[in-house]
This record gives structure tokens, C-alpha cells and sequence, in this order.
């Protein structure tokens, strides 16, 4: 896969990018780059190859199939893999979505909540009303948990070390990043580690 543009399941993406460095990982669906076709896993399979049938056979014939499997409508490849937070609020929060896309895609250098706030065009306070309001926390914590389950899934998905994995989740020293996720998840990284090798050795 060197060199090609392929996609993954979203939980495994960060451990993707950082392993396959000369991959073209991506967020999207299902991804054909030349030869390679790959897809997200779950239903995305199905989209992919309705897709591939539209393109060879026609539209018709690949909406008749749709039927036949009882698929409500076909995905495109640009179709977000998750929609929990949109489906969660609906489409009166775009500002809150904005800014929640916006820490989901600046995880290894956080931004500030004035930063956030600036780009989607609201002011600080306003921002943090959203988040108590409709997520029940501040900004930051938000922010701070999802870098924590960016970690979590390095962790356990690849074999980077603990200083790699803090790096590449925003945090500037290991001991920091320590206690914040001992705080969150109940047990330090080095013992998550260590969980997983023993459950991977039985």
C-alpha cells in the first residue's frame, strides 16, 4: 500500500497514520486508488461495491440491488464514518459540531479555546455555553478526553512508546500525560500496556 490512498475503520486511523507513514491514510468511506480498493468496515463494504456496480453496470441496476438488501440509500465515498455527535444534536448545533470536528482533526497540536472559538465564529463564551449546554462540559474537557482515546487506541493498536504515543496526542511530557490518563481511565499507560500483553500471551 505504499504510496496509495486507502481508508480504515475511524477508531483505528491515528495507529494506521502513524504506522503505514507512507500510506495515504484517509477518513472517507471506502477509497479505489488505481488497484487498491479498501473500505471502513461495517456496512461500507456494501457501499463500496453498489459504487463499483453503478460505474460498470449503471445507476439502475445498483439502486435495484440496494433494494434487494434493504439499504435505504447508498453512501458515497465522502459520507463521515461516524455521525454520533450530528445525530446526538441534530442540525441546530452546527457551531458546536464545527468545533468538535475542529479538535478531532488537531489532536497532536490542541488548539486553544480561543483559537476554536475565533474559527467558527463565535466568541469564547458563547463556545463554552454550547458545550455545558449540550455535552455537559467545558471545552477543555472535552478536548482532554478525546485526546485521551486517541491515546488509548495507540496504546493498544501499535507498539510506539509511551513518549511517542504522549507526543502524538498533544501532551508535552510523559509524566503529564501519565497522570492525565491514570485520572481518566484508572490505570497508567505503562499498566494498559501490560494488560495487553498479558491478555495477548494467553
Amino acid at each position: 500500500m505504499d504510496g496509495y490512498r486507502g481508508t480504515v475503520h475511524w477508531e483505528n486511523i491515528a495507529s494506521m497514520r502513524e504506522e503505514f507513514q507512507q500510506m495515504q491514510i484517509s477518513d472517507e468511506l471506502y477509497e479505489i486508488d488505481r488497484d487498491r480498493f479498501t473500505c471502513a468496515g461495517g456496512s461500507a463494504p456494501m457501499d463500496m461495491m453498489l459504487k463499483l456496480i453503478a460505474d460498470s453496470q449503471g445507476s439502475k441496476l445498483s439502486a435495484n440491488i440496494s433494494e434487494q438488501f434493504m439499504c435505504d440509500r447508498i453512501r458515497g465515498r465522502h459520507d463521515r464514518q461516524r455521525t454520533p455527535l450530528q445525530a446526538h444534536l441534530g442540525s441546530g448545533q452546527p457551531k458546536l459540531i464545527e468545533a468538535v470536528t475542529l479538535m478531532e482533526a488537531n489532536i497532536e497540536e490542541p488548539m486553544s479555546v480561543d483559537e476554536l472559538a475565533k474559527l467558527v465564529g463565535i466568541s469564547r463564551r458563547q463556545l463554552e455555553r454550547l458545550f455545558q449546554k449540550h455535552l455537559n462540559c467545558v471545552p477543555t474537557r472535552y478536548y482532554m478526553d478525546l485526546r485521551l482515546n486517541c491515546a488509548r487506541r495507540l496504546l493498544l493498536q501499535t507498539d510506539k512508546s509511551i513518549v511517542d504515543v504522549s507526543l502524538a496526542c498533544g501532551f508535552v511530557s510523559a509524566p503529564h500525560f501519565s497522570k492525565c490518563y491514570r485520572d481518566f481511565f484508572g490505570i497508567p499507560p505503562r499498566g494498559e500496556r501490560h494488560l495487553k500483553q498479558a491478555s495477548n500471551s494467553k
